[in-house]
């Protein structure tokens, strides 16, 4: 088991004061049968003169903030303590299509718990090449393969096909352009992954999170210098769901903590929100600290 303190800070900058602003933050972490939340909060300065924590339809802890007067800086800071534990990587009788028939087959609750994660979604469809995305499906998930072995696989693949390159994608890129030039970031990378199992019909979430980083051998480590981070989890029935990170071609992940999970960016996007006010220039920097800490005896 390791425990890891993070610290997330989101810093808006604003030309002009604004009237008023609503902001809505995925930040907090949530408990997994690998995970524990020790303890976690979000504070904003200036105070909000509305804050609301509640949980959305996927589960995920959301908290709402408001500020009715005018500011000209916005700071949110979430702060947690969890523990992990290591994961094996899983074993399952099943191929992977016998997991899809599966999926296919549920009915009742388990079809509502499951059936979002079966569906397309516009960050994982490709409109204009979507036989990049078939390709891709065919050449890992051939006849008869163990599910867990396919899964692998498709971590792989991604690792070795496609670039990590920060300025060649933002958080509203679509998936035709990701496939087609073959770059982008961990967000891109997981929606590639999850596409391409629901391609196959195998049930996949988008899951956010934190990695913790190493520094160059011989640097400290900077403050700031980790970084929010994505990728994917896999529903088995005989396993339940399990994580893969093909940026990092982590199969389970290792070094990771999780917030929450939807079927896209959309759905636990860090912070997103409106603000009210003249029109001017706005600056927002994060920066994101991931430390182990000694637990407890």
């Amino acid at each position: 088991m390791t425990r890891y303190s993070v610290s997330h800070r989101t810093s808006y900058r604003y030309g002009q004061p604004v009237t008023d602003a609503y902001s809505v933050a995925c930040l907090l972490p949530r408990d997994r049968p690998h995970q524990r939340v020790i303890e976690s909060t979000v504070t904003a300065t200036p105070a909000p003169d509305e804050y609301d924590e509640s949980k959305d339809v996927f589960g995920n802890r959301i908290v709402q903030l408001g500020i009715h007067h005018r500011h000209d800086a916005f700071d949110i800071v979430a702060r947690s303590v969890v523990d992990v534990d290591q994961i094996e990587l899983p074993t399952s009788q099943y191929t992977w299509e016998q997991v899809a028939e599966f999926a296919r087959a549920l009915r009742g609750s388990e079809a509502v718990r499951i059936g979002p994660y079966r569906a397309a979604t516009p960050a994982s469809t490709p409109v204009r090449r979507p036989e990049l995305l078939a390709a891709m499906a065919q050449r890992i998930f051939t006849p008869g393969r163990p599910v867990v072995d396919a899964v692998s696989a498709l971590s792989t693949d991604i690792f070795a096909t496609f670039a990590f390159d920060p300025t060649a994608t933002d958080w509203a890129t679509p998936i035709d352009d990701v496939l087609e030039q073959e770059r982008g970031v961990c967000q891109d990378f997981a929606h590639v992954a999850t596409a391409v199992l629901r391609h196959v019909g195998i049930p996949a979430s988008y899951v956010s999170g934190y990695i913790e980083t190493e520094p160059p051998p011989g640097e400290a480590k900077s403050i700031g210098a980790d970084a929010s981070h994505a990728w994917c989890s896999v529903w088995i029935p005989d396993v339940g769901w399990f994580d893969l990170d093909p940026t990092n071609d982590q199969v389970p992940p290792t070094r990771h903590v999780t917030v929450g999970w939807g079927r896209d960016y959309a759905d636990v996007a860090p912070v997103r929100g409106v603000v009210l006010g003249p029109s001017a220039q706005q600056t927002m920097q994060v920066g994101v600290d991931v430390a182990r800490v000694d637990a407890p005896i």
